[in-house]
């Protein structure tokens, strides 16, 4: 099952709006969202309310890339630009984050959360994450937050993520994996975040395609219960150095 891009662009969209008007964006919604999804996985780091609540991720790819300062970051799907701002911090003036997103909304949303932080070294760029609007070489290190299950061509996104990844560069990500047992069925009558459970892959299939990409070093690994048969993971890998 293919997740459809319309409705993932609305239900964003129409949330960033929601948000730019300072209203609730009205993303957590289901039953326990909350314990599974956003900010909760953010506990050690200083966010803004107002970022925190356009949050819908699986887990904290920061805690996983291992971010230094000086680096180039981008974020594949970055919304209202909590882990680009988060990012920024970290890599320090001389570093740069980069936030990727397919919806206009969000994309204003995330500037105007970065001009509010003050941050200088912050860009959101425009473009679909299967194909990345970067030059080949160019970042240290790419994460993403529950997006790339979203995407309806993960080959195309790895290979992105191999070309615009300097050598030696890394990837650390967080998204969610399908067990091996949940059914087509299943991935239909899912209730919830339903985007995210259609295009799900397993760790196996995770693992193949990032190493089909030329990717090495790869990790998949769980972290905890995202819905039935459904969970997140954290998931690392490297491009060679030459």
């Amino acid at each position: 099952m293919r997740p459809d891009q319309d409705a993932i662009r609305d239900r964003y969209a129409d949330a960033a709006r929601r948000a730019l008007a300072g209203e609730a964006p009205g993303l957590l919604s289901g039953a326990g969202d909350t314990e599974r999804l956003g900010v909760v996985h953010y506990a050690a780091d200083s966010v803004p309310e107002a970022v925190a609540s356009t949050s819908l991720g699986c887990g904290n790819p920061l805690a996983v890339a291992d971010v230094r300062p000086g680096e180039t970051v981008l974020d594949l799907g970055s919304g209202g630009g909590l882990d680009v701002l988060l990012s920024a911090r970290r890599v320090g003036p001389a570093g740069h984050a980069i936030g990727l997103d397919m919806t206009d909304e969000m994309l204003a949303l995330a500037r105007r959360h970065a001009a509010q932080a003050g941050l200088g070294n912050v860009e959101f760029v425009k473009g679909a994450i299967e194909a990345i609007p970067l030059p080949d070489n160019t970042v240290d290190v790419v994460i993403s937050n529950c997006v790339i299950a979203l995407s309806p061509d993960k080959p195309a996104v790895f290979a992105g993520i191999a070309r615009v990844l300097r050598p030696g560069g890394r990837l650390g990500v967080t998204d969610i994996l399908a067990d091996e047992t949940l059914t087509d069925a299943e991935r239909t009558a899912a209730d919830g975040t339903v985007e995210c459970l259609g295009g799900a892959l397993t760790a196996d299939d995770y693992r193949s395609l990032l190493h089909a990409a030329g990717l090495v070093s790869v990790e998949v690994r769980r972290t905890h219960e995202a819905g039935p048969k459904l969970y997140s993971a954290i998931i690392r890998a490297g491009k060679p150095s030459h």
